[in-house]
Order: C-alpha cells, then sequence, then structure tokens
C-alpha cells in the first residue's frame, strides 16, 4: 500500500509517517522504482502502536524504548512496567502543574471585580508576574511552559 493508504489505515497522518522514518522510529519503508514509499500491514500495525503511545501522552524516545521491547520476543515486562510507571509520575507531575495553574487563575478571576473598572488583577498579574494577596511568583510554571515547548519541538 502507498503513504496515503497506510495513513488511513493507521489514522497516522502521512506527514508523520515520513516523520517518524526520518527519526527512526519506525523503519524506512520499500520504495517502487519510481521512488514510492511502499507499506505493508506489520508497518500499519507498528504505525498504529505508536498513535496509541502517542495518545497515552509517551514521548518520541520513551516510544522508541516501547517499540524495541515489543518486536524483542525474549522482553521482560518489568522493563515495560517501569517505562510505563515512570510515564505515571511524569503525568502526575503534570496534573500537578495543572492544578497549580488552573487555582492560580481561579483565584484571579475570582479577585477580578469584572465590571467597567480600568484596573483588572489578572492583567496585572501577567504584568508583575505576581498573585494579587499572596505574592507568589507566577513565573513559577516557567519550566512547565519549557518543557511543554520542547516537547512541541522534537514532536514537530
Amino acid at each position: 500500500m502507498n503513504i496515503g493508504q497506510a495513513a488511513t489505515s493507521s489514522g497516522v497522518t502521512a506527514k508523520m509517517i515520513r516523520y517518524y522514518e526520518s527519526i527512526g522510529l519506525m523503519r524506512a519503508s520499500r520504495r517502487t522504482d519510481s521512488g514510492y514509499r511502499v507499506y505493508g500491514d506489520n508497518d500499519v500495525h507498528t504505525l498504529r502502536f505508536i498513535k496509541r503511545a502517542r495518545t497515552l501522552g509517551f514521548s518520541l524516545e520513551q516510544i522508541r524504548g516501547l517499540l524495541s521491547l515489543w518486536e524483542d520476543p525474549e522482553r521482560a515486562s518489568a522493563e515495560v512496567r517501569a517505562i510505563a510507571q515512570e510515564h505515571v509520575g511524569e503525568l502526575n507531575q503534570r496534573i500537578r502543574e495543572l492544578t497549580e495553574m488552573r487555582d492560580a487563575l481561579a483565584h484571579l478571576v475570582h479577585a477580578c471585580a469584572g465590571d467597567s473598572r480600568p484596573e483588572c488583577p489578572i492583567l496585572q498579574s501577567l504584568e508583575t508576574a505576581e498573585t494579587p494577596e499572596h505574592g507568589c511568583a507566577a513565573g513559577h510554571h516557567r519550566a512547565s511552559h519549557e518543557a511543554q515547548d520542547a516537547e512541541l519541538e522534537r514532536t514537530g
């Protein structure tokens, strides 16, 4: 099947298939004499595996490790479990960070009168990096944003 058919069968876009090949996440496809990519059922199965792992939030490096284990009939499930446990810990950290962000923003929304006055604690907080009354640094979530930006750059 061609890349469009593989994309349709797997639910992964042709652009992402090319990307996964370019970073070595999946083997480069065979090519026809005219240079078109050719994919088989195993390739589609691998793409579905990658898609499901991405849906669960695994990083590309974690997926690389999981794929390697998936393809190894001698694998120990303990290795797979360790990768999954590490990811659960990462997700828990992200949940804590998101909860803190939500709580800080909810506090700002509560502090804002939302009327015709120009004073706005939300804008003040964004300008000064402080939350009214609490004085905590809103820049506290900078590391989270930097991690998100780095992941976006990695995943294209």
